[in-house]
């Protein structure tokens, strides 16, 4: 049956539990990170939003396979291997150290043998996963609320997607930051980028922004701006790209950021959310185009004449 209501998302109710998923999903994007052969932005690193949850997609492990997926309907996280050894590990209130024993217990059971860096990425003053016993909360409810509207916010991403036939990203998950992106690209190189990132070689960094980007997604909020959200950036940032018009009208620049927001509860509550993201991803992205001086005829494409 398809989902389509667009959840609340209130940041300071789920935030303990938002904190407790996003480190174990880094456990498993590491996993995914050391089992995949690397592909350029780092899009070898992300996770992909499924019927049930998250996933990892397939990744090679000696003479077969694995996958890992969270499921938040029955609330476990399930090792597949292309053996038929596969294993599970539950979800509930538990620390990230348990969870991270658990998970590597289940992955030797299954077979498969990986080792991973233990320490979190993007994430200020972090505590090693097999040390962390400070977040420990996990809302079933919370989950499932934000996993709809992943969902939801996943098949816009797709559709906006299809409009470009440049180069683009898949729309995936990112666990460093818990957000979902999707990325275009005008096809030239960027300046060198110098911005670090917390727990993030700048090599990794400067090979991610190699090139003129813009990128969109929906992130969840932080202690700083407790609000669930959709951004738009682009790299490099032409002056004049604060200054343009977009949509819909309750979109705003953070000149601290350096990015387009519209707030999730703009969309939600909108009279159709999917046209009202939509505005929000096609306007950013035009700001981006038109400003960075970006061969919009050659990137971009109508396909509506095949549905």
């Amino acid at each position: 049956m398809a989902i389509t209501n667009w959840p609340e998302i209130d940041f300071n109710k789920w935030k303990e539990t938002l904190f407790t998923l996003q480190l174990w999903t880094q456990i498993v994007g590491k996993i995914r990170l050391q089992a995949m052969p690397w592909l350029n932005h780092s899009w070898h690193v992300t996770l992909y939003v499924t019927p049930r949850g998250l996933s990892t997609g397939n990744m090679p492990y000696q003479d077969g396979s694995f996958e890992i997926e969270f499921n938040f309907h029955q609330h476990i996280v399930t090792i597949f291997t292309s053996t038929g050894n596969n294993q599970e590990v539950k979800l509930y209130p538990r620390s990230v150290a348990d969870f991270y024993k658990e998970l590597f217990t289940k992955l030797k059971h299954a077979g498969v043998e990986i080792n991973i860096n233990p320490l979190p990425n993007e994430i200020e003053n972090a505590i090693s996963f097999e040390k962390d016993e400070i977040h420990k909360t996990y809302n079933k409810e919370h989950v499932q609320h934000y996993w709809k509207a992943l969902v939801q916010v996943n098949n816009v991403f797709l559709k906006f997607r299809a409009g470009f036939r440049g180069k683009c990203s898949p729309v995936h998950f990112f666990w460093g930051a818990f957000d979902l992106a999707v990325t275009r690209f005008s096809g030239r190189e960027a300046p060198e980028y110098s911005n670090a990132m917390p727990n993030i070689p700048l090599r990794v960094m400067q090979e991610a922004y190699s090139h003129e980007v813009s990128s969109c997604g929906f992130w969840p909020g932080s202690e700083a701006f407790p609000k669930a959200a959709f951004y738009a950036y682009c790299y490099p940032t032409p002056k004049e790209f604060s200054e343009q018009h977009v949509e819909p009208e309750q979109a705003f620049y953070s000149s601290e950021m350096g990015e387009f927001f519209l707030l999730y509860d703009d969309v939600r509550k909108s009279a159709n959310p999917e046209e009202t993201l939509l505005s929000f991803l096609n306007t950013t992205y035009e700001a981006a185009a038109n400003t960075g001086n970006w061969k919009r005829a050659m990137l971009e494409c109508d396909l509506s004449s095949f549905k």
